[in-house]
């Protein structure tokens, strides 16, 4: 656990007590102060109380008279599309609010007086991506032998890790969420994987979504920025970051297109991921046999794992050693069967019409498994990978809505999971994939993209049961 610092005494709030939320209430007691609490779910508030907290509403101004700081979960919103009653009561009050990643930052260098090597932060973030690119920073580092935590939006919450030691590295995955709050973001290197339409409606817009990415390179000026530059959005971060086109403290990395300059860049080409410095090339990968990372979208993660990775002092060949030991994480093209020649692909993290996109592009013929609750923007920008879809099979509790969109495409209606694989899986022929990747959020139909992409290996496995 990382004790929270600066509180000891006071009076700290807690809304929301989820994973994030109850773990920031454990670290402040920790950390000395006096923790109230608030959840609107009996069962999360009866928890709490279990473990020695005093639940208190937090709706009305008056209930912050003696609060110090409102703590408040990544998943309630606190200014769009509108704030939370308590953040909204927080806020009329004076009173500042924060979220577990502003705690994290501003209590962990506590006691590293006595390192020889002080610890360092590696913070993930951007559009798709984030959580490979974390957990294959976290990877190498360990297959390297140096001592990693993963930790943020994947992995254990941010203050539930053990205080780092001498030279240790913790990797965090950040959301948007996490980090349009956070009153401390001061990372030692901070990586973008890529830049997308997606969640529109929290951060009131593009330009909203944009700038609560920004903020992780903005507000703490980390040491090293790693940037993909892919989009418009990288781009114009790097530009602001840099001092020059030599400047090395931003690696900008790219997948598909050859970056040159005097400068440091980071690219993959035909499966090549190749390493620039002041104008020569010092090092490539053939990624094209690595099993973990199929795809140019997985090639982009491992140019961004790899440039954090070489800013950490690693060296190319400990690198690509780990690479080729990185299995991929559950529900990003991960292979969960084959059978007669057919894959079977599990992307059901592929919520969004891009990483869908990269998802499709990856193989050369699928039997695409989609469909969901749509997000804003339709499905126009999938176009480019629809000629690699053999046929698409829609599910979801409005699956002619979204069949209407996929132009020339053939479709067949399947409503749920069980249904869609079985017609994927009686089609499929030798060579091609039956892929999840729906382009859309699982809330019509599931908990969670994880509960999505249970089901959907449970039906592969149902199928090749049969075989």
């Amino acid at each position: 656990m990382i004790p929270v610092r600066g509180f000891d005494g006071a009076i700290v709030a807690v809304l929301g007590l989820g994973r994030s939320g109850l773990s920031a209430a454990r670290a402040l007691r920790e950390g000395g102060a006096r923790v109230v609490v608030w959840d609107d779910t009996t069962a999360a508030r009866e928890r709490a109380e279990a473990e020695g907290f005093e639940a208190r509403r937090l709706d009305r101004e008056e209930a912050f008279d003696d609060v110090a700081c409102l703590v408040t979960s990544p998943g309630i919103p606190h200014l769009y599309p509108q704030p939370n009653t308590a953040i909204a009561a927080a806020l009329r009050a004076g009173v500042p609010v924060d979220n577990d990643i502003g705690l994290f930052f501003r209590s962990l260098g506590h006691g590293w007086d006595s390192y020889d090597q002080p610890p360092k932060v590696v913070a993930v973030t951007g559009s798709n991506g984030k959580s490979t690119t974390s957990a294959l920073i976290h990877h190498i580092l360990s297959a390297s032998g140096r001592d990693s935590q993963l930790a943020g939006n994947i992995g254990r919450g941010v203050l539930d890790i053990d205080p780092p030691g001498d030279g240790g590295v913790v990797v965090l995955e950040l959301s948007s969420y996490q980090t349009d709050l956070a009153r401390s973001l001061t990372p030692d290197v901070a990586v973008f994987t890529n830049f997308s339409a997606d969640h529109l409606d929290r951060h009131a817009g593009l330009g909203g979504y944009f700038a609560a990415k920004r903020r992780l390179f903005a507000e703490g000026g980390p040491d090293r920025a790693v940037i993909g530059v892919d989009e418009i959005e990288g781009a114009y971060l790097a530009g602001q970051l840099s001092e020059g086109r030599a400047d090395d403290r931003v690696i900008r990395v790219a997948s598909g297109q050859k970056l040159s300059g005097p400068g440091w860049y980071v690219f993959a080409r035909k499966g090549f991921l190749s390493e620039w410095r002041k104008g020569r090339q010092v090092a490539s990968i053939d990624l094209r046999d690595i099993a973990g990372l199929p795809g140019a979208h997985n090639h982009q993660n491992a140019c961004a794992a790899f440039a954090a990775c070489r800013s950490l002092g690693l060296g190319p060949r400990e690198i690509e050693a780990a690479l080729r030991t990185f299995t991929g994480l559950p529900h990003r093209s991960q292979r969960v069967g084959e059978a007669k020649g057919v894959t079977y692909v599990n992307d059901s993290k592929a919520t969004n019409v891009d990483s869908a996109l990269k998802a499709l592009l990856a193989f050369p013929k699928v039997r695409w498994v989609c469909g969901g609750l749509m997000k804003e923007g339709g499905l126009e920008a999938l176009q480019p990978g629809l000629a690699h879809v053999s046929r698409a099979y829609v599910i979801g509790r409005e699956p002619e809505s979204f069949a209407l969109q996929l132009v020339d495409t053939d479709v067949e209606i399947c409503g749920d999971m069980a249904t869609a694989v079985a017609r994927a899986a009686a089609d499929a022929e030798p060579g091609e994939v039956v892929l999840l990747a729906p382009a859309a959020a699982s809330f019509d139909q599931y908990d969670n993209f994880e509960k999505r992409g249970e089901d959907f290996i449970a039906c592969v496995e149902a199928e090749l049961a049969k075989e």
